[in-house]
Parts: structure tokens; sequence; C-alpha cells
């Protein structure tokens, strides 16, 4: 029979990265909190099992809503056995976790992970004493490397183990063998009787519908102890940590200023902490488009319009294919997915220096530099990390608001997400800047990003203005993990895991949707093969083109691009691409005519704000669960983006620009 074993322990203490070690899986790494938000589940080496990847949590008592798949698994669940990691240089604080993994009394292995990092601040675990205190096999490991993880694969084990048992005193042990008795358990089952009184909400559902009698039993321990059963059920284990920690933990040298120290005094300062993640930015920006994506991208257009597109035509040419399949194929297919495809290694450049920005931990800071400028919109520090993930996807990063606590800030992350600047904006984002501002490009580019966080915030202030209730408390906890320097083998993976999607669009749906926009094209009322402005797609764009004037770019190519956008905001280029008959480095030349570096950086904006596309549309009903909030979330964005749009374009035309 296959082993299921459970990876589990509070976020950024190398889950992942073991996972990845353990399974030969390329899940996502990041060096933050919230990387996985739902279970992922791996082969183990030598198919001795599979490995279930839970989120990250400091508590089996849910908060937020990736919180509580956790809580849902160990109850609901079947497994064999649970790999605990414990970051060592975070001991007293992981322990807590541990401690109701080990009242649960399923088999159960520990790696302490760090040692390395504890060490370095002075802190030196007595791994025999721990053993003893806790009767687990310990073994220390460094997940990044993979040293000491073969070691706790080959120890695996799933034999019964007696669960651990907490004294909380007399009251409390009366109360949790009450409730055994009132809901039918065995003794066994004693950790689920704790978490109740702990308050564990997955837990408390379950018990109060099964068994009423028991929100009796905790009332009348309160009353005894004169408090809440949760605060005397968190105050006993803290004790027990501290005196775990006191026997097993020496420490040296504690004040000891480190590196980490040293960069965060700088980068995450009240003052330069922003000015110079945008700094980082712009440098990002910039040597994606001036330095190494555009010249790798412009080899790769010269590829695709040169060899591939003049073999391919000599080939159907030999085959003697029909002039509509040529047609189809070099004006639909190459030009489309073509047009696209040219910046993948932009694409690859941005993702690139992006994994290297979260690995290294400087992300993690970012969010605490953002920290008080979320608090003045009603949000905190992690809502902006959804934001950030937004920047190479926005459905990674609505999913990554499950770890946001508080649910109406979680609702209102995910409204506000779509604002972020996504990988699949920047081909657009790309030809319009090298073409209305070839000499500055990133620092337009940059302007685009900073305006979609800009808008987001006032959004957030709106809506959690909004949706405010009373005695709401934003709660805010975030990893600050010591710095690193990547792996190259961990930055080739995380590029390639944000990138390969891209790439994926680009053969499947960008190439469904270039050959159904290349049919539009070609076809029209009066018959096929039509000029392109007596088009069904020339029809399609028409219909919105006068109400585009007031922005600077009331054409119908206009309009078809922004609706075919709605499947993809990457067959914006492939519509535009189509409707020119032209390569990507010769679309400059078409825009020209059509607009002006005003309404360019007008119709950016416009792509920036408008409708998210399906795929978000989709994830934001998966995760709201409401088919009207998916409606306000999905349309409210066309009206931010008309009104900003036309306040860029009007204004701009008073002052002069063009």
């Amino acid at each position: 029979m296959t082993q299921r074993i459970a990876l589990i322990g509070n976020p950024n203490t190398g889950k992942t990265s073991l996972f990845n070690r353990l399974t030969g899986s390329f899940a996502h790494v990041g060096n933050w909190s919230g990387v996985t938000v739902e279970q992922k589940v791996g082969q183990l080496h030598g198919n001795i099992g599979q490995l279930i990847d839970l989120p990250g949590v400091y508590d089996l008592d849910p908060l937020s809503a990736d919180e509580a798949i956790v809580s849902r698994f160990l109850l609901q669940e079947s497994f064999d056995g649970l790999f605990n990691i414990i970051d060592a240089s975070q001991f007293e604080r992981n322990l807590q976790l541990t401690l109701q993994l080990l009242e649960m009394g399923r088999p159960l292995q520990i790696g302490l992970n760090m040692v390395d990092v504890a060490e370095g601040r002075g802190i030196t675990i007595n791994l025999e004493r721990l053993r003893e205190r806790l009767n687990v096999d310990i073994f220390p490991i460094t997940a990044r490397t993979g040293a000491g993880c073969d070691v706790l694969l080959s120890s695996l084990q799933s034999k019964p183990r007696d669960p651990f048992i907490l004294d909380y005193g007399q009251d409390t042990e009366r109360a949790i063998q009450q409730i055994l008795d009132a809901t039918g358990r065995s003794d066994r089952d004693r950790w689920v009787a704790v978490q109740y009184l702990a308050g564990n909400r997955v837990i408390s559902e379950l018990l109060e519908s099964s068994a009423p009698t028991v929100l009796a039993i905790r009332k009348t321990l309160e009353m005894k102890l004169g408090r809440f059963a949760h605060a005397h059920i968190t105050e006993r284990r803290r004790e027990w940590t501290k005196d775990v920690r006191q026997h097993v933990v020496e420490e040296r040298n504690t004040r000891r200023v480190t590196l980490t120290d040293r960069i965060d005094a700088v980068v995450t300062h009240p003052i330069w902490g922003l000015p110079i993640f945008f700094a980082v930015l712009y440098s990002l920006f910039h040597i994606t488009f001036n330095w190494v994506g555009a010249p790798l991208s412009d080899v790769l257009d010269g590829l695709l319009t040169g060899p591939l597109t003049s073999g391919t035509s000599w080939l159907l040419q030999t085959l003697g294919t029909s002039s509509f399949i040529q047609a189809l194929i070099i004006e639909g297919v190459i030009a489309g997915v073509g047009g696209v495809l040219v910046f993948v290694p932009q694409i690859f450049v941005l993702f690139f220096f992006i994994s290297f920005l979260e690995d290294s931990g400087y992300m993690a800071r970012v969010a605490i530099v953002m920290d008080r400028f979320m608090q003045l919109v009603g949000l905190n520090g992690k809502s902006f990390i959804p934001m950030i993930i937004g920047f190479g996807c926005n459905v990674p990063g609505i999913m990554a608001a499950r770890t946001i606590e508080e649910e109406r800030e979680r609702l209102v992350t995910i409204f506000i997400s779509p604002f972020m600047s996504c990988s699949a904006r920047l081909p657009i984002y790309a030809v319009f800047a090298a073409s209305f501002f070839a000499s500055n490009q990133a620092l337009v580019v940059l302007s685009l990003y900073m305006l979609g966080i800009i808008l987001a915030l006032i959004i957030a202030k709106i809506f959690t203005s909004l949706l405010a209730a009373e005695d709401q408390n934003s709660l805010f906890i975030v990893e600050q993990p010591p710095y690193r320097v990547p792996q190259g083998l961990t930055l080739w993976r995380s590029t390639w895991q944000k990138a390969k999607g891209f790439v994926r669009k680009a053969g499947t749906f960008i190439f469904g949707g270039s050959v159904f926009i290349w049919l539009l094209a070609y076809s029209g009322p009066n018959g096929f093969d039509v000029p392109m402005d007596e088009s069904f797609l020339a029809m399609v764009g028409g219909v919105i083109a006068t109400l585009l004037v007031p922005l600077g770019f009331g054409t119908w190519q206009a309009g078809a691009a922004l609706i075919t956008g709605f499947l993809a905001k990457e067959v914006v280029v492939s519509t535009m691409a189509i409707i020119y008959a032209v390569s990507e480095s010769d679309l400059s030349a078409s825009l020209f005519p059509v607009f002006t570096p005003l309404s360019a950086y007008s119709f950016m904006a416009f792509v920036l704000l408008y409708v998210p596309c399906l795929a978000t549309v989709a994830v934001i009903r998966r995760e709201v669960g409401s088919a009207k909030l998916t409606w306000v979330a999905s349309l409210y964005g066309l009206g931010v983006a008309y009104v900003v749009s036309l306040l860029i374009y009007q204004i701009g035309r008073l002052l002069g620009f063009s």
C-alpha cells in the first residue's frame, strides 16, 4: 500500500524546498510566506509513497482560507505520517505547532532545518535532549542544499505512537474527557477535544453540529477558569515551549549584528525603503527592455519573420496548398502567435530577476515597507504579497490572498489584484514603449506598474470603507528570513515555473485565438477574403470605437484588440499583428498613423486597468464564491480604466502633449 505522508510546518521553514528535494517536483519556492496556498502532492523517490505539501501554518486553528486546508486535511483525509519541518532559528515559535502535532498521536518525524542560520545567530540546539523531551525522531537538514534530506526519507516509518499528553489542569482535563464522552470518541482522539477548547473553527463546526452539548461543557469550564478556554490552552502551551527551549537551547552572542540586520536597516528604512523598492523595479525593467530582453527578442523576431516565415511559405507552395490555408498559417498562426512569442526572452529575463528577489529574501521586506501604506487604506503589508505575485500572473496572486486572515481584507485584496501589471500585459507595453518612448522604455513601464499600485490603494480605501465593520483588527505576521544567495538550479526552476504558463498559452490559447481572430478579419458579410475594413472583426471593433474617441484611440482596430484582450491580454498584440499583417518589428510603423505618444500611453493605461482576462475572472469566481461579487470585481475596473485614460488623454492635450 502506498504511504501518504503530510509535510507540515510554519510558513517559510523550507517545506517546499524539501518537497522538491524528496519528490523531484518543481513546486515554486519563494523566500516568503504564502507560496503554498493549496496542498501539492508528489511521488517520493523510490516510489515508496506520496508526499503532500500543506500550506504553512502557525497553529492548527485556521485564521485564513489556506490554513483551513490544513485543519480539514488532518481531520478528514487519510494519511500515514507527518514530516514536521522546524526552523531552528525560530525554534520556540515553531514548537507551538509541533506540540499540537504531537498531541495527535500520529507517526511523526521532525526535520530541523536552517541549523546553519541558527548557529550564525548564536543558537545551538541539543538534539539528544530534544529527542528525549518529544520522544520522536529528529534529523538536522538543510532543505536548500539537500543535506540530511535522504536520511529523513530513509528513516520513514508509519508505526503507531501514543499521543503526547500535556496536562492542562484538573478542570480542563475533566472537560476534555467530558467532550470525548459526549462525542463518542476514544482517548486517541483527545487532540480533537483539546483543539475544540482551543477554539479551532473547523473542529468547532464539526463537534457542535454533531454533539451540541460540547458547547455547554466549554462554557462551564470557562466559568471555572474565569477566562476563555482558548486563552488558558494557549498560555499552557506557551509555558511548555519555554520550558523545552530552556532545557535544549544554548545561546551565545545573541546580540551580534548580522549582515541581514545591516541590509534591513537600509532596505526597510521608513523613508528610504520605498524609493529603494522603486529603484530596484526600475533597474529590473531597464535590464529587461534595454540591455538583455529586447535584443534577444529582436533576434527571435528575425528568426520568426525571416527563415520560419519564408521556409513555411515555400513548403506550403511546394505542397500545393490553397491560398486560404497559406494565408491562415502565414498571416494567422505565424503572425498571431509569433507576435506574442517574440516577447518570451523579455518575459524570461523579467521572471529571472523577480525570482532572484523572491528567493533572496528581499520581497518579504517589501511587504514590511508597504505595511504602513497599506494600513492607510485599511489593509496590511500581507495584502501586498498577492499583489507582488500578481506581477507574474494575476491568477496565483489572487489565490495567494488565501493567506490573509481577515475575510474583509482578503476580499478587497482579490478585488484590487487585477490592477497589477501581469506578464501578459508586458508584450503590449513592449510594443508601444519601443514605438513611442524608445529612449525611456524602462521609465514608462515603471510608471504603469506604479499607476496600478497607486490606483489599487485608492480603490482599496473605497472598498474597505464600504465593507467596514466594527472592531476589525488587522493581523500582520510575515517572516523576515535571512538574506541568501539563490541557487542556480532553484532560480532556473522558479523562472521556468513562471514563464512556462506564458509559453503554454502561446501554444494553445493564443494559437486558437489567433486563428479565430484571423477568420474574423478574413471574412465579412460579403464573403471571404474581404478588405479588412469590411470584415467581421472591423464590425466588432466599430461597436465600441466611438466610445474610445475621447480616450485618444477611437479606431475599430483598437476596439477589436481590446475586446479580444478579454480572452488573454497577450491576444491584444496578436490581434494587432493580424490586423496590420506585419511582424512585431514592423508593427511600430503601422501604429504611428493611428496613435500618438499621448494616446499610446492612454491605451496602455486602459489595458492595465480594464476587465481581467478570462482565467482571472474564473479564479475570482472560485475564490469569492459569489456570482455577484465576481461581476463587481470583473467590471468595476472598466469604469476605472475609462476615467483614468480619459484624464490622461484630455489633461495631456491641455498641457500641450501629443
